[in-house]
């Protein structure tokens, strides 16, 4: 999910004529926003050969960014891929389109367990991408204990050197866990704490980041901080000194995934390209790049086969492991709304 975002759009070859099916938008194209560095852009030199529509590519930095993008109508996307409570969120807001699956068949590659989940039950707005749990990241040469706690980020040894969450929800989620609440919890009482710990720790911390974390942490700029599993196996290529953890007081699983955003331009381009999407050679190139686990059991399986067990633990989270994690799910409108008031507090 999630590398060294910087807003783009990727053309990919010149213009080729549309493919029987597809909508009669202007030029055939398919407009797709997703997090930086969350999939492998040569794919779209083959879609475009394979199908004829051209892929207009943008990048975005977390869930509520994007969320914000879309609701103040000053961009349209025909394919988004935000995470389980996002998706949750805005199917209650009217704001994603149901799916017309017969322009889907590789939905059959999707392993059951990805389908009809909680953020969308009865499987009409979205087919999962790419799954994933949160852990802690830090440089083994900088701080040389064992971390095991989420409270090495409240620790003040590390002043300076500390990256956190640049999004509410995550940093939140972070400090309940810490505390020993639910990632999902709507007591105020509750959140206030976390709030309160979260105020704690802003002197000591070097910087609120999302994907500037890569920079920091791969030439020890700083020791420690919270990011995905797979983007970790991607940092540790350019820095063997990082060590991921999964702190013991548990932590967040995820799971990502493509939808249509109401109004979609390109809607049946769409639906092609998510095809396109889950087809297993095209899951495989995105497994290589990423490091995420995808939604296709044969790329799994296939990816899978003949990794270090270390490294498979990491991508492909055990059950034990998974039984430690938490989903974040969609809030009622009040406690989002206290969320918000708190986060500009805490940024001020």
């Amino acid at each position: 999910m999630r590398r060294k975002t910087v807003l783009i759009i990727v053309l990919c070859l010149l213009l080729t004529p549309v493919v029987s099916g597809c909508d009669s938008a202007p030029n055939g194209e398919v407009n797709v926003y997703n997090w930086g560095e969350y999939i492998d852009e040569g794919i779209f030199k083959k879609f475009q050969r394979d199908t004829g529509i051209k892929v207009n590519y943008t990048e975005f930095e977390n869930n509520e960014q994007m969320y914000a993008i879309l609701k103040s109508g000053s961009a349209t996307y025909d394919v988004i891929i935000p995470s389980d409570y996002m998706i949750s969120r805005m199917i209650s807001e009217g704001m994603l389109e149901k799916l017309d699956f017969s322009n889907i068949p590789n939905y059959s590659l999707i392993d059951g367990d990805y389908k009809n989940l909680e953020y969308d039950p009865a499987g009409e707005y979205s087919v999962a991408y790419m799954v994933g749990t949160v852990g802690l990241i830090y440089n083994s040469t900088l701080i040389s204990e064992r971390i095991t706690s989420w409270g090495a980020l409240f620790d003040g040894r590390y002043a300076g050197q500390i990256l956190m969450f640049n999004n509410p929800r995550d940093a939140f989620g972070i400090a309940l866990k810490y505390l020993g609440y639910s990632v999902n919890t709507i007591d105020e009482r509750e959140i206030r704490e976390a709030y309160d710990l979260l105020v704690q720790q802003n002197p000591i911390l070097q910087a609120y980041v999302m994907d500037q974390i890569f920079d920091k942490l791969e030439v020890g700029e700083a020791a420690i901080g919270p990011y995905y599993a797979g983007d970790y196996l991607d940092m540790r290529d350019s820095n063997e000194d990082l060590v991921f953890i999964r702190p013991s007081e548990g932590s967040n699983s995820f799971v990502d995934a493509m939808c249509i955003p109401i109004g979609a331009k390109n809607k049946t381009n769409a639906e092609i390209f998510i095809n396109f999407m889950c087809r297993t050679d095209t899951c495989l190139a995105n497994m290589d790049v990423t490091n995420y686990s995808s939604a296709n059991f044969e790329a799994n399986e296939e990816f899978g086969a003949d990794m270090d067990p270390h490294d498979y633990e990491i991508m492909f989270a055990s059950a034990e492991t998974l039984a430690n994690c938490e989903v974040f799910t969609n809030l009622p409108q009040e406690t989002l709304e206290l969320y918000d008031r708190l986060w500009v507090e805490l940024k001020k």
